[in-house]
């Protein structure tokens, strides 16, 4: 299998990290991980870059991308849409289907803010989030929600790793193999701790956004997710124009993780379906 590693230039001059992997002129996913992440987060999406190109960034402030001061080039919503929009124009996606884990979903929601719809084929979300800070309702939390652990954002390292390990291991319904937990807390300590907080500086409620969505969307949530509350995928769902909810039990906020075999297939089937849908495209190319 080809994989192919770079940086592209995104909002406000950011260099984002990508990992290109599976024949460049199969149809795109374009993965967007969650909160403290990184693109290694999807390696059990692996085994669908023979049939699909899966492109993995990480977010800004993650992972190998850059990591810029202050708290406005994370508040700003158009950096993240344009972040994403450098990734598609730069290794050229042809409506590629767009997967937001947990806080890529303000990512996704950015991009259709600010770019529309026209490019894409579609959007998944994996434990999605709808809203941040004064714009978040009670309902949309789980009981592990990093928000809730001061502990997450502090600047005493030891804290911060005991918190992250904690959050982690509250991604999942189940406990992961110690490699994979192991990883993950590695990438999530790769965030410094003031970018941790500045992803949390906007107020956004991303509901209007996914409701201006006319290309097909789905929700899949782990309904044992103690993060963000399934609650949340439901209305996520229901805001989509043509959205559908997919609820995983006993699964809890990494569903891609947790069950890859259902997710993989399910995301299959879906980036199949939504690249067949071809509605006006004047409608989609006009963000408001």
């Amino acid at each position: 299998m080809s994989v192919r590693t770079r940086h592209v230039e995104g909002g406000g001059g950011a260099r984002i990290f990508l990992r290109d992997s599976g024949p460049q002129d199969a149809p795109p996913i374009l993965l967007v991980h969650g909160w403290a992440q990184h693109h290694c987060a999807w390696a059990a999406q692996e085994p669908l870059a023979g049939a699909f190109r899966l492109v993995a960034i990480d977010l800004r402030g993650h992972g190998a991308s850059d990591a810029p001061e202050g708290d406005a080039p994370y508040a700003d919503g158009r950096m993240w849409a344009d972040d994403l929009a450098a990734v598609i124009a730069a290794l050229g996606l042809d409506r590629p289907v767009l997967v937001g884990w947990s806080y890529g979903s303000r990512a996704i929601a950015c991009y259709l803010r600010h770019h529309g719809d026209a490019a894409i084929a579609g959007v998944v979300l994996a434990g999605g989030i709808l809203a941040l800070g004064r714009a978040r309702e009670d309902w949309m939390v789980g009981r592990a929600s990093p928000g809730l652990d001061r502990d997450l954002y502090t600047d005493d390292q030891d804290r911060r790793l005991a918190a992250t390990a904690r959050f982690v291991a509250a991604c999942t319904a189940k406990p992961l193999d110690r490699l994979t937990y192991g990883m993950l807390v590695g990438a999530n300590m790769l965030v410094p701790a003031r970018v941790r907080r500045a992803l949390f500086a906007a107020d956004e409620d991303l509901r209007p956004d996914y409701a201006r969505l006319a290309r097909p969307g789905l929700a899949i949530h782990g309904e044992a997710d103690a993060v963000v509350a399934p609650a949340t995928g439901r209305a996520a769902a229901a805001a989509m124009a043509q959205g559908r909810y997919l609820g995983y039990p006993a699964i809890g906020h990494a569903p891609f993780i947790e069950a890859p075999a259902r997710f993989n297939a399910d995301l299959a089937e879906f980036v199949r379906a939504a690249r067949e849908t071809r509605p006006d495209e004047e409608r989609h190319d006009r963000p408001a």
